[in-house]
């Protein structure tokens, strides 16, 4: 028979279109939309115009595919069920390895990593809604007035006050004043990998090791408009009026970084100035610039730039939407960079952490000796290699080896790593090289006393036997992944008693799924339900310290946390400010300003993302931590908004913590890790804590417990190892633990 013989005409097609809705589930739900989806990207690959746009759906696509199959494995249900939707999930897979053999640029989308732009998370909550899954109210990394218009990060722009600069300024070129420093000489450490023993000798550092380059002694405390310095604030100022020019200013929060950052520029003529900033901090950038630099024009960055003044000394810019911008910056002719919060750029990988690197690496190779500053209270948050991308930013390292000006003072130090000696020599050539860290305790000791207080709350019944059922839940399924990985081992050591390296392997997997999982049984769930319990306990300790010893600053992570704090303080009839990450900058001053400046407004209700860095709330002293951070540093940063210059009286965090739940070990992995920093940067003898994340250490915890006090074989019925046949576990669940058994599964 001919093949189009085998082809149905309309008139067969139509009788035939009722048998198509027998199964009516092939399409629905979000994995027919994938499919769809990417198919419409493998066109475009195959046709060689990968758009941005097609960039796009192919990060969502990958990213969703997991999440998906993820929660399949997860879900209860029928196997026949379960092997049907993951063989269609491994189609969608393999679409996607077609079009990145086409554009192999595609595939550093696929990192977890990767950083999703405005446009992919729109696209993700559409695919989502369509596919009937309810979207939880999420903050907005970047909500400005112009958010509304469809984002296109991927689109490079260029401001017209920025063309009419240039076209005003035909003949602007490179700064080659001075000669480019030579290389350093290639003597003792030509060999040597120094870039490991550098940040080594960071962690050995020992009581007495400096944290601070020398500073020379500032002519003048005066500032413009007759304000004043303190004197280490004065102290940068005439060392970058003396011709110093890198410097990672981090001093501990509260001490006035901003200030010195703007003053350095004026001294060091570093105009004009790039300063890269969080979103959240933009327009406190701009009134900081008028208040201590008010001869120099600062300008705003909102989106495209459209509003923008193309003529100002100062430029501020958040890395939200730095990518549209990184070309025209590049060239303009910028004599100094600053950034703030500069840990924000530690993970190398990400888009935003190439932009500013890309950036400081253009400004030096235009301008002789520019101005490059990185601001940061918290410069190393889980690992000493956070200092990493920052020493790259200041042109003190590469990617493999120290740059001309350090190695040319390693080299002076006369040792190698291989001698006692080269660490605290290493140390303080770094040091030496423009590390400023100055504490409160002793630069500021007119700043009062601060501490934290746990303050444990027991749950209702119900509540804490719900979450309690969660945690058991979650425990004994890692127990199962961990029995099976044994089951399936087929070498190695024998392990007497609990296998920690394993038990480590089991909750490394189980985190990175629990990230990737939309919703299910997680550690990330499991917080935000103790948080959603404590909202109302929380809420209603904050009213009465409001009441007793005036006004009190309530912080928390979540949307509905907050939302439960509001109506609680609403109905108690206490007025209150909110200061969220889905306000315009306008709006979030203004309720900055109102809790600042009106003596009625009692609570400022603010998310630890968009309140936890840049703002002055010092007119509290009573901080409520009604949900925990995953960092000492996000809650140190989150203190400080009140510890800082102008607190007249001492400073009290109050820790809610909910007793008896996996929210108080988390409290205890948050302060054990507090000791890095002190160490690394305050020479402390404090022991420095294993780097490992807060997340990971609490699902390590949690299975090492439940291994150490199971007395029965997890429940059967949610987690068996075996199938009801009494083979082992199908190899669609057992592949992810093919890794952590030491052996492949038995198939």
């Amino acid at each position: 028979m001919a093949r189009g013989d085998n082809r149905p005409s309309r008139a067969r097609r139509t009788t035939r279109a009722p048998q198509r809705r027998t199964r009516p589930r092939d399409e629905e739900g979000i994995i027919p939309l994938l499919a769809r989806t990417a198919r419409e990207v493998e066109v475009a690959a195959q046709r060689g115009r990968v758009l941005p746009s097609d960039r796009t759906k192919f990060q969502v696509v990958a990213a969703l595919a997991r999440q998906e199959r993820a929660r399949v494995r997860a879900e209860v249900g029928s196997d026949t069920g379960r092997s049907a939707m993951l063989k269609r999930l491994d189609g969608i897979a393999l679409i996607l390895a077609q079009i990145a053999t086409l554009d192999t640029s595609l595939i550093e989308l696929l990192g977890e990593d990767a950083v999703q732009s405005d446009a992919a998370r729109a696209l993700t909550r559409n695919l989502l809604k369509d596919a009937g899954v309810e979207v939880a109210p999420v903050e907005v990394a970047d909500p400005e007035p112009e958010a509304a218009a469809p984002a296109v990060p991927e689109r490079r722009v260029v401001p017209q006050s920025i063309v009419s600069r240039q076209l005003a300024n035909p003949f602007l070129a490179p700064d080659f004043s001075a000669a480019r420093p030579s290389a350093a000489p290639a003597r003792r450490l030509v060999t040597w990998e120094l870039l490991g023993p550098l940040f080594s000798s960071f962690e050995r550092a020992g009581a007495g090791s400096s944290p601070c380059m020398v500073l020379p002694r500032p002519r003048s405390l005066q500032a413009p408009g007759g304000r004043e310095l303190m004197p280490h604030q004065g102290e940068l100022v005439a060392a970058a009026a003396a011709g110093h020019r890198s410097f990672l200013l981090a001093d501990e929060p509260g001490l006035g970084k901003t200030a010195q950052a703007l003053l350095a520029a004026k001294a060091a003529n570093a105009y004009p100035l790039l300063v890269v900033v969080p979103n959240v901090v933009k327009a406190n950038w701009a009134r900081e610039a008028a208040l201590w630099t008010p001869t120099r024009r600062a300008t705003v960055i909102h989106g495209n730039g459209d509003t923008m003044d193309g003529f100002a000394d100062i430029v501020v810019v958040n890395y939200e939407v730095l990518d549209r911008h990184v070309g025209w910056i590049g060239d303009l002719g910028f004599r100094g960079m600053v950034i703030d919060e500069a840990h924000f750029i530690k993970n190398k990988a990400s888009q935003r952490s190439q932009h500013v690197l890309q950036l400081s690496e253009r400004i030096r190779a235009r301008v002789a000796r520019p101005l490059l500053m990185a601001l940061t209270g918290t410069p190393l948050i889980n690992d000493i290699e956070d200092f990493r991308a920052i020493w790259q930013f200041l042109g003190w390292i590469d990617d493999t080896k120290p740059l001309v000006e350090l190695m040319r003072a390693l080299e002076e130090t006369a040792l190698t790593p291989a001698d006692p000696g080269f660490y605290p020599a290493a140390r303080q050539s770094v040091v030496d090289l423009g590390i400023v860290r100055r504490r409160k305790v002793d630069v500021a000791a007119d700043i009062p006393a601060r501490r934290i207080a746990d303050l444990p709350v027991e749950l209702d019944g119900k509540v804490i036997r719900s979450i309690r059922d969660a945690e058991q839940r979650l425990a004994r399924r890692m127990v199962a992944h961990y029995e099976s990985a044994l089951v399936r081992r087929k070498s190695g050591p024998v392990v007497e008693g609990i296998d920690h390296d394993l038990v480590r392997r089991i909750a490394t997997r189980e985190r990175k799924e629990a990230a990737e999982a939309e919703s299910g049984e997680n550690v990330f769930a499991m917080m935000r339900r103790i948080g959603q319990a404590k909202a109302v306990l929380a809420a209603d300790y904050a009213a009465q310290l409001a009441r007793s010893a005036g006004k009190v600053v309530f912080f928390a992570k979540h949307v509905d946390v907050m939302d439960a704090a509001e109506e609680t303080f609403a109905k108690a009839g206490i007025r209150f400010s909110s200061i969220r990450g889905d306000q315009t900058s306008t709006a979030r001053q203004k309720q900055i300003d109102a809790f600042v400046n009106d003596p009625g407004v009692a609570i400022a209700v603010c998310s630890l993302t968009a309140a936890g860095v840049g703002i002055n709330l010092q007119v509290a002293s009573n901080i409520v931590l009604a949900e925990l951070s995953w960092t000492d540093a996000e809650q140190t940063q989150a203190i400080d908004r009140c510890h800082r210059i102008g607190q007249t009286e001492p400073v009290t965090a109050w820790r809610i913590i909910a007793a008896q739940t996996i929210d108080a070990k988390i409290a205890e992995l948050i302060d054990s890790k507090a000791g890095l920093a002190a160490r690394a940067l305050d020479g402390s003898d404090e022991e420095v804590q294993s780097s490992a994340d807060v997340q990971l250490e609490a699902l390590v915890a949690l299975l090492t417990e439940a291994l150490a006090n199971r007395t029965a074989v997890p429940d059967d019925r949610e987690f068996d190892a075996f199938s009801a046949d009494g083979d082992p576990l199908s190899p669609s669940f057992a592949e992810p633990f093919a890794d952590l058994s030491g052996g492949d599964p038995e198939r």
